[in-house]
């Protein structure tokens, strides 16, 4: 049978399983297991990692193993995460479009400083940096959470570099309060992993549709949470200082670009009912609320995402050539 008759995911979990189960027999550590895995998810949907310096920063990202003629996506995860919160919904674009999955600095394998600034507004520059290394000139950029508040930013400061902005579920915006934010007011971030036995209620906290995730896994993702507690703690009181609603509110209106808003309806971080306040601000905006899905979509429903983004991206994508060429 080709591979490619076989469901992606179908695959995925059956590689997974296999290497688990090879490891396990092995006598291979968690660690061991954690490498494995995502080495076959990476590989699974065509990604490779590359490193690169920007300046001061050394950056690590996810690109295709085979480069393509279609459209320039980067991908900007949210806040504590990094660039494998894309691979399974980028695992079904890879092969039309070129990714560019980025470490926002503070996360993953990236610059982790804790002199360095972590505004909005840095993150902006620190990706403008980045794109101008990768000679990216027009992209489709999209975000999720804190990255997807960095896209709104760059896409008001940056029009001539976008071609099209993907939200999934942006912070910027809290005119609804949501159960996260009173529990900030009540002293408790769910968002940073303190202590052990925290990084589970958190994946409960922030998804209402939970992938499927070999059993040692979890024990590492913790085990790194807990290592990037303080620079985790630093970017979090960065962004709290420094936010600024009505400036952000201003920015949105200045987007020319066409933007997809992607939502899931039982986001605990974000009220999804925001939504409307993006849509109502930005010029040229479509919001898709997605049910029975929380704060990441691009994980909870992977395939259901990439084929919002395939059919958005496309259509703009075209639109776009079309004006270049008259």
């Amino acid at each position: 049978m080709d591979k490619s008759s076989v469901p992606a995911r179908t695959r995925l979990l059956a590689g997974l399983w296999l290497a688990g189960l090879s490891l396990v027999l092995a006598g291979c550590s968690r660690q061991d297991l954690y490498d494995a895995a995502i080495a076959w998810e990476r590989d699974a949907a065509g990604l490779q990692q590359q490193t690169l310096q920007a300046g001061d920063l050394n950056i690590a990202y996810l690109t295709n193993q085979q480069p393509n003629a279609g459209a320039n996506l980067v991908m900007l995860h949210g806040f504590a995460g990094n660039k494998d919160n894309w691979v399974r919904m980028a695992g079904a674009l890879s092969a039309e479009f070129n990714v560019f999955a980025i470490d926002l600095p503070g996360h993953g394998d990236s610059s982790k400083e804790l002199t360095r600034s972590y505004r909005l507004t840095d993150q902006v520059r620190y990706v403008e940096a980045v794109l101008a290394q990768l000679g990216l000139t027009r992209v489709h950029m999209m975000g999720n959470s804190m990255g997807g508040a960095v896209t709104v930013l760059y896409a008001a400061q940056h029009p001539e570099r976008l071609q099209s902005a993907v939200l999934f579920n942006p912070a910027g915006v809290f005119e609804y309060e949501s159960e996260f934010t009173t529990k900030l007011r009540e002293g408790d971030n769910p968002l940073i992993v303190r202590q052990p036995g925290d990084f589970k209620p958190l994946v409960d906290f922030v998804m209402e549709k939970k992938p499927f995730v070999p059993w040692p896994i979890y024990q590492v993702l913790e085990e790194k949470a807990l290592a990037n507690r303080p620079v985790y703690e630093h970017i979090f009181a960065t962004l709290r200082e420094s936010s600024d609603d009505q400036g952000f509110r201003q920015a949105l209106s200045r987007i020319a670009d066409p933007v997809l808003i992607i939502w899931g309806t039982e986001d605990r971080v974000i009220d999804y009912r925001n939504a409307e306040l993006f849509e109502a601000r930005i010029p040229q905006a479509d919001t898709v609320l997605l049910e029975q899905i929380g704060h990441v979509p691009m994980i909870e429903v992977p395939e259901r995402s990439a084929e919002l983004i395939r059919q958005f991206v496309g259509r703009h994508s075209a639109a776009t050539d079309a004006a270049a060429a008259n």
